[in-house]
């Protein structure tokens, strides 16, 4: 039994029925398939570890069972891991076993399986002669102790420059290397997010950014975002800083993951002064802003028109180069740099000294870099756009002008939660809508991901086709893996 804590959140009978919908049992007891069905959003992540499950009584009446059946189901969760309970307080979602998160991730590598859960692309062609060149060169920096907690400054530099070029002057004193965005991102709420405080985010958004919030007990204030009239965000991120008065925005104005929404440079000046109106620290997530895949070009780096606005810009390697190489960013003024970099010290030492040579190699030739990756993402896209919409003409979604997926909204009636588990039958794996937002939300859209082979694009839709239709085999769903990017 587990010690006494608080809930990360408490979820109402009534959503938690919504969210589980029909119970379907094929031949299996009543309070199995209930505890089936509950595995399955918690394993999906619509419901976070910590959360506290509805009183057995509450759930009982939402779903229309006895409570002894509700009794059972919540008794199979704990007796497999999935749920523990705390005298006095209920029953609480608990995380999978170290074992069951990671199966969970490496079923996705296993022969037969179609991974549509992360957007990640394959490796750049340019990776691996920039190896070489790091191999070649990395002697020199063999010199001392090998530690560089905010990274090594020939790094730090080829970033600044980056900066510079597009519009926004950057010295490498206003870098923090790190291994990766998401680090990068924890590394800011660790830093400036205390439990209480307000955060505005789009919504959907990325998971990541949700977990990290939530680890630092802040707020998130969700304001909508599409797709199609991205700049209506503005206005409403106006209305929202009036009325919660948030001290921290996590915003991704460039191919907005998973919505694919993109500000115009009209639109990210408004933002950006907005922002600075009400006095809000601005963490900007750039990872997908190179990935422009139509004739728009790249626009200038958020809060670059607008000195003296707090900004906190997040780059990484892993979209435009490999998710393999761990090398991500920050950027601000130096004040706030110095805060991340004496926090981000307290933490790790230092970055791969290997990876940051190599992620130098690429930054030296970074423009033919992205060329390459456009060329290919571009093509990715219309094929996935081309089978969707061949095969799931009733799915309605926005053809964005760059990033890495398709944000789906699915047929009246449908949810995203099914069909995830419909296709994993099938062996394919999805991350649900709800993944990308709060309070369970977004259970009517799906990402679809054009980042895996064509060849495992078609087959991806095929599955779709012929699962969420209703088509299901009868073989138990391969539970989708946890890690979502």
């Amino acid at each position: 039994m587990s010690q006494d804590r608080r809930p990360a959140a408490e979820i109402d009978a009534k959503a938690l029925s919504a969210l589980l919908g029909p119970v379907v049992t094929t031949g299996v007891p009543l309070y199995r398939a209930i505890a089936d069905s509950l595995r399955r959003v918690i394993a999906d992540g619509s419901i976070t570890a910590g959360s506290r499950l509805p009183p057995e009584r509450a759930l009982s009446t939402a779903l229309d069972v006895s409570r002894v059946t509700v009794t059972s189901a919540y008794r199979e969760l704990r007796e497999q891991g999935w749920a523990d309970a705390v005298h006095g307080a209920g029953t609480f979602v608990s995380s999978p076993s170290e074992e069951t998160s990671w199966g969970s991730m490496l079923r996705s590598e296993s022969p037969g399986v179609l991974d549509l859960v992360n957007a990640a692309p394959e490796a750049s062609p340019f990776l691996a002669e920039a190896f070489e060149g790091a191999l070649a060169t990395v002697g020199a920096a063999l010199v001392g102790h090998g530690y560089a907690p905010s990274g090594t400054r020939a790094l730090r530099t080829a970033i600044a420059s980056r900066y510079t070029a597009r519009g926004l002057p950057t010295t490498p004193d206003q870098i923090v290397v790190t291994s990766g965005a998401g680090d990068a991102a924890h590394l800011v709420f660790q830093t400036f997010a205390r439990p209480g405080h307000r955060v505005l985010i789009e919504h959907p958004t990325y998971p990541g950014a949700i977990e990290g919030l939530e680890s630092a007990g802040a707020i998130a204030i969700p304001v909508a975002i599409d797709a199609a009239d991205p700049d209506a965000f503005v206005d409403d991120a106006d209305r929202s800083a009036r009325q919660n008065a948030p001290t921290l925005a996590y915003l991704m104005p460039d191919f907005s993951n998973p919505s694919g929404a993109r500000l115009s440079v009209e639109g990210r000046r408004r933002l950006s002064a907005t922002m600075a109106r009400h006095g809000i620290l601005t963490v900007v997530d750039e990872v997908a802003a190179d990935l422009v895949l139509d004739d728009s070009g790249a626009y200038e780096p958020f809060g670059a028109p607008t000195p003296g606005t707090a900004t906190i810009s997040i780059g990484s390697l892993s979209k435009s180069v490999w998710g393999g190489l761990r090398v991500g960013w920050v950027r601000s003024d130096k004040e706030l740099i110095a805060r991340l970099a004496r926090t981000y010290a307290r933490r790790q030492l230092s970055v791969s000294i290997l990876e940051q040579a190599t992620a130098v190699h690429l930054l030296e030739r970074f423009d033919a870099v992205l060329v390459a990756r456009r060329q290919w993402l571009r093509g990715q896209r219309d094929i996935l756009v081309s089978h969707v919409r061949a095969e799931l003409p009733e799915w309605n979604f926005h053809v964005p002008e760059g990033g890495l997926s398709l944000w789906c909204s699915l047929p009246a009636g449908m949810s995203s939660h099914d069909v995830v588990r419909r296709a994993a039958t099938g062996n394919l794996l999805l991350a649900g809508g709800t993944r990308f937002g709060t309070g369970y939300a977004f259970d009517d859209k799906l990402r679809l991901p054009f980042t895996r082979p064509a060849s495992e694009l078609a087959a991806a839709v095929r599955v779709l086709a012929e699962t969420s239709s209703g088509a299901a085999g009868d073989g138990h769903p391969v539970e989708p893996a946890e890690l979502v990017v």
